[in-house]
Parts: structure tokens; C-alpha cells; sequence
């Protein structure tokens, strides 16, 4: 077992490791397209537009490679990533996640249910704790791919995790990890969760 749980620490270190040849100075100009809806340091204005800034570089470089292959559709997105080259998205990763993100604020009658299924999950309901991958405060697990979502605006987050409980998003996985917890959880506990997220750091 001992030998098994190196080989996994040293296989995710590599693998970030591997993800780590990214420039941030190149990729602030190759980035500048990205300022319209994403804000020019990350910081997205508009709530239904992700917050890019201080996500891990993993997380980045997969979303944005997906989205140019085709196995995440973006709307939004149509034809602005079929130009970049795997060296322009790395460099584009690795310019937001050297950003400072901002906080939100999450709605007080919503922070008890929202805090407890962070924390805690609901094991009745087949719904584990999101600290597991994203960390306690939000900050994910960037050499394993994980998300950061502390701060992101609510409303992006209820519209993935809408979208992971329909499957219109599909993009986590054989595992379908997301797909299978956003498919046990109620609009009331999206909701909850997403506003909760956004105050969290």
C-alpha cells in the first residue's frame, strides 16, 4: 500500500510538473482576447463568465484544450481557441493562475445549508464532501487537477453543476465524478452551495 500511495504522490507530482512549462509574461498578451468576458486579470465582472484568475494551470490547460477539442462546448467560446497552439495555453494558464482572484460574497440565509454540504456532503444522499477535492477553503488541488472555487461567482458555479446534473457537461471524466454528485442534489442544494462557494477562502 505504501508503495502504491508514493507512486501516486510522485505520479501527480510529475504530471503537474508536467503542466508547469507554462510563460505568464507570454501569456498576457495571448490572453488579452480572453479580457472581454474574463477581465483583463481574471477577474470576471460579469457572473455568468468564470473567474480565471488563481485557478490552478492543470485545471486550465485541460478546460481550454477541451474546449478547443470539442469535449466541452462554450457557446461563448465558439472559435476563439482553434488558433492556440498547446504552448499558447499554457501560457495562458499560467498568466491567470499568477492572478490574485477577488472574493464574492455568499447570501447569509444560504451559508448554513451551503457550509454543510461543502463540509460535510450528504452521505444519505450519495452527495460527499467537496472539501475532499477542492480543499476546506476552496483553493482545490491544482497537481491533481482539481478546481479552485473559492470566490467564483454563484452564479457560474449553479450553472455547471446544472449542467453536470443534465449532462450537458461531460467533461470530468470516465469517472463522471461531477455528473454522479450534481445528479443527487436538489436545485434548493446547488443553490446553497454555489453561494456558499463564492464567500468562501
Amino acid at each position: 500500500m505504501r508503495v502504491f500511495v508514493t507512486g501516486l504522490v510522485l505520479a501527480l507530482g510529475l504530471a503537474g510538473l508536467a503542466h508547469a512549462a507554462g510563460d505568464p509574461k507570454a501569456g498576457q498578451g495571448k490572453a488579452a482576447v480572453c479580457a472581454g468576458c474574463h477581465g483583463a486579470d481574471g477577474n470576471s465582472a460579469v457572473p455568468n463568465f468564470p473567474k480565471l484568475a488563481g485557478q490552478g494551470e492543470r485545471y486550465l490547460v485541460k478546460q481550454i484544450t477541451d474546449i478547443k477539442n470539442g469535449k466541452r462546448t462554450v457557446v461563448e467560446m465558439t472559435g476563439l481557441t482553434d488558433s492556440l497552439s498547446a504552448q499558447d495555453i499554457e501560457d495562458i494558464a499560467a498568466y491567470f493562475s499568477a492572478q490574485a482572484a477577488t472574493v464574492g460574497k455568499a447570501d447569509p440565509a444560504l451559508v448554513e445549508l451551503g457550509a454543510k454540504l461543502y463540509g460535510a456532503g450528504n452521505m444519505a444522499k450519495g452527495i460527499p464532501a467537496c472539501t475532499g477535492c477542492h480543499n476546506p477553503a476552496g483553493a482545490g488541488n491544482p497537481p491533481a487537477g482539481f478546481p479552485k472555487l473559492g470566490g467564483q461567482h454563484a452564479q457560474y458555479i449553479e450553472g455547471q453543476l446544472m449542467k453536470f446534473r443534465s449532462g450537458e457537461r461531460s467533461n470530468d471524466g470516465e469517472s463522471r465524478m461531477m455528473q454522479d454528485i450534481a445528479a443527487n442534489m436538489s436545485d434548493a442544494e446547488i443553490k446553497a452551495l454555489a453561494s456558499y462557494i463564492s464567500g468562501l477562502y
